[in-house]
C-alpha cells in the first residue's frame, strides 16, 4: 500500500504548486491513496467548499484539518455532513446535548482491495481550541471498531498538536494499534522520522506547501515589528513579496500494516 501525504496547504500560490507538481508525483509513487491537510488552504485561516472540491478533483482522498476548520463554518457545514465529504474534523471536539459539532471525525476509504481509516486529533496546549482528551478519545474509537471486529488494512492518525513531547507519548500510545501517526501545526519539517519497535511509524511534523523565505508564511516586514516591539501586523497578504515556493510531503510505503518504507522529500520552485 503506499500513500502520499501533503501537509497544510496553504493559499492560493501554493494550491497552485499542488496543481503543478501532483501529476508527476502520481506517475512516479503510484499512490493508492492521497491526503492532503486543508487548516490554511483559503486566505491562510480555514478551508472554503470550493478549495476543498478542488482538492477532491485533484484526486485527494481525505482532507484532515485542525483549529481552524469551522472558521468559514456557514459556507462548509452542509458539505461537512454530506456522506461524499473528503473533509474531517477533529475527533475530540466536546459534545454534549446541547451542541454537537459538525462533520465527520474518521474516514474510512475502500479502494483497490485495501481499506484505509484515518483519524483526526487536536490537543490544546499552547493552540487554543478547547478539546477533550486526544489520548482517551482515540482508544475509546480503536476499542469500538476492535469490539465490531472491523479491521484495517492500516490506520493512520494525523494529530493536531503543538508540542513535540506529545506527538511522541500519542505514537508510543497507539503503538502496534495505528499503521503510523504525525504531527501537523507547527509548520515545520523534523528530522526523527522512525519506525517503532512494534512497527508503528511517526514524525513529528510534516511540513507544509508554502513559501520558504518567511515567518509563518508571512513577510518578515510583517512579523519583525511582532518580535521586537509586539506590534501585531500579522495579516498582511504576503504572495507579491514572497518567492521561493516550498512543496513537502512524504510518501510511505506498508506492507501487512506494517511500515516498511519513509520518504521526505521536498520541491523548491523560485
Amino acid at each position: 500500500m503506499k500513500l502520499l501525504i501533503f501537509w497544510d496547504i496553504y493559499w492560493r500560490n501554493w494550491r497552485r504548486l499542488v496543481k503543478k507538481y501532483l501529476p508527476s508525483l502520481k506517475e512516479k509513487y503510484s499512490p493508492d491513496f492521497i491526503i492532503g491537510n486543508s487548516e490554511n488552504m483559503t486566505s491562510g485561516k480555514w478551508p472554503n467548499l470550493k478549495h476543498i472540491l478542488e482538492m477532491k478533483e485533484l484526486w485527494f482522498d481525505c482532507l484532515t484539518s485542525g483549529d481552524h476548520v469551522f472558521n468559514h463554518l456557514k459556507e462548509i457545514k452542509e458539505y461537512l455532513e454530506s456522506e461524499d465529504s473528503i473533509q474531517l474534523v477533529p475527533a475530540n471536539f466536546y459534545e454534549s446535548r446541547f451542541y454537537k459539532a459538525p462533520g465527520s471525525w474518521l474516514k474510512i476509504i475502500e479502494k483497490n482491495w485495501q481499506k484505509l481509516l484515518i483519524i483526526n486529533l487536536l490537543w490544546n496546549a499552547f493552540i487554543g481550541a478547547q478539546s477533550s482528551n486526544p489520548f482517551i478519545k482515540v482508544d475509546e474509537m480503536l476499542e469500538d471498531f476492535k469490539a465490531k471486529k472491523i479491521e484495517f488494512d492500516w490506520i493512520i492518525v494525523d494529530y493536531h498538536r503543538e508540542t513535540t513531547a506529545e506527538i511522541y507519548a500519542m505514537s508510543e500510545f497507539l503503538s502496534s494499534r495505528v499503521s503510523f501517526v504525525y504531527g501537523t501545526h507547527t509548520h515545520v519539517q523534523t528530522n526523527d522520522e522512525h519506525i517503532l519497535s512494534s512497527w508503528t511509524w511517526m514524525i513529528s511534523d510534516i511540513w507544509m506547501v508554502w513559501p520558504l523565505h518567511s515567518s509563518l508564511w508571512q513577510t518578515f516586514e510583517t512579523r519583525l515589528p511582532r518580535f521586537i516591539s509586539w506590534l501585531n501586523i500579522f495579516g498582511s497578504r504576503p504572495e507579491q513579496d514572497l518567492w521561493l515556493g516550498c512543496l513537502n510531503w512524504v510518501y510511505v510505503e506498508i506492507e501487512n500494516k506494517k511500515c516498511k518504507l519513509i520518504e521526505k522529500i521536498r520541491i523548491i520552485e523560485e
